[in-house]
């Protein structure tokens, strides 16, 4: 069961992410902040899963380039979650409404907030992700249509399943 996860039992699940096992070749499943420096500057797919109950829970895809030019690709992308960019808009923004709907996590915030003074909406969203850690897997594709077509492939068949997004 290797790739999708021996957690997945729900049968219309399991064959949805059968599926999307099939439609590329995707990396091995690795932490996210373990895997962010080792993904590639080529674009893709990738994927965010919930390592506790190995439900995939975000879809994304990556082009070639940033404006600056530079390839950036999987890498840059998901470095940009890392750093909480984006904070008002797909997965980071997910993990930060989940985050400030657990009390624990926002006491965590609380105390930090007087010990340390206030921080800046990135920094509450880098720590949101970090709170969801989730597992990424990825697929390289040639080119950002080709990535495209496969996240729009993928998001169609994981949607009815557990997606964050809206």
């Amino acid at each position: 069961m290797g790739w999708v996860g021996e957690r997945v039992r729900d049968a219309r699940m399991l064959d949805a992410y059968l599926a999307v096992e099939d439609a590329a070749s995707w990396s091995e499943w690795l932490a996210f902040d373990e895997a962010v420096p080792w993904a590639p500057r080529e674009p893709g797919v990738y994927l965010l899963r919930d390592p506790a109950s190995q439900v995939v829970v975000h879809v994304g895809m990556a082009g070639e380039r940033a404006a600056s030019g530079r390839p950036r690709g999987l890498r840059g992308r998901l470095a940009t979650y890392r750093t909480g960019q984006d904070a008002v808009g797909g997965f980071v923004e997910a993990a930060l409404d989940r985050a400030l709907a657990d009390p624990d996590w926002v006491a965590r915030r609380l105390d930090d907030l007087r010990s340390h003074g206030p921080r800046r909406t990135r920094q509450w969203a880098a720590a949101a992700v970090a709170h969801a850690a989730p597992e990424v897997s990825w697929a390289v594709r040639p080119e950002r249509a080709d990535a495209k077509l496969l996240a729009d492939q993928v998001e169609l068949l994981l949607r009815p399943h557990g997606l964050w997004t809206r």
